[in-house]
């Protein structure tokens, strides 16, 4: 941790997130995160929620022995659960799991059971959003596998941006990568993906509010089905 990255202050880091997105618009997703690494150290992390360990296994390219979030919400496919722990096995990384406060039978007995049912929105800031926010809160940067072509919400996901709500730096190095970019790199490197995502899954959650995609869906229409909700809340 250098004295540089202790004197930043927050619009310092707002600057420097917006000049960088500019900057590395056109850069790989490996010198995204070089960049990354360089200009935080010990104060970047990668969140990933284990449908696939592509952005995890190009920061611990970047960066060996890079810190890997993973939020386990209580309520993964035991398939999600097995690709973190394979993740932690074979990778060059430091995995941290971060839990909600409560567990599910806790949430259950507060709220009464189904809670993702009733209120997803509820159901995801207590088991998502909040573990989130207090697990990067030493963290100066944070990396995620956002990408443009996932969702119309996601169409204007810059490379490098400003974490407004968390006042932090949020960098999506494979924004501008498509599916088969993803699907090319998990090949050449041979990567850790998630066995749903070859059993009709285009997007891995929570059990409870994910579904397979019909064909012709985006990626993410399987996640809270029926439902105007597309987002979580970790990322808007």
């Amino acid at each position: 941790m250098t004295t540089a990255q202790e004197e930043r202050t927050t619009e310092d880091l707002k600057q420097l997130a917006e000049q960088a997105g500019r900057d590395l618009e056109d850069a790989s997703a490996l010198e995204i995160l070089q960049w990354a690494a360089k200009t935080f150290g010990n104060q970047f992390c990668v969140t990933s929620s284990m449908e696939d360990a592509v952005v995890a296994h190009l920061a611990s390219r970047a960066m060996p022995g890079v810190d890997v979030v993973f939020l386990d919400t209580g309520y993964h496919f035991e398939e999600t659960i097995g690709t973190r722990d394979a993740v932690e096995a074979v990778m060059d990384v430091n995995l941290i799991t971060l839990t909600p406060v409560q567990t599910v039978a806790e949430q259950d007995a507060e709220y009464g059971p189904k809670l993702h049912d009733r209120d997803p929105d509820l159901c995801c800031k207590l088991r998502k959003v909040q573990p989130l926010e207090q697990g990067l809160k030493d963290y100066r940067a944070w990396a995620t596998g956002l990408r443009r072509d996932e969702s119309p919400t996601r169409a204007n996901t810059p490379v490098v941006g400003w974490d407004e709500k968390r006042q932090k730096v949020k960098i999506s190095p494979i924004a501008r990568w498509t599916q088969d970019d993803v699907d090319a790199y998990v090949t050449e490197h041979g990567v850790l993906t998630n066995p749903l995502l070859m059993d009709g899954y285009a997007s891995v959650g929570c059990a409870p509010c994910t579904r397979r995609v019909l064909e012709g869906e985006d990626a993410r229409a399987g996640r809270w089905a029926g439902r105007s909700k597309t987002e979580c809340g970790l990322h808007g």
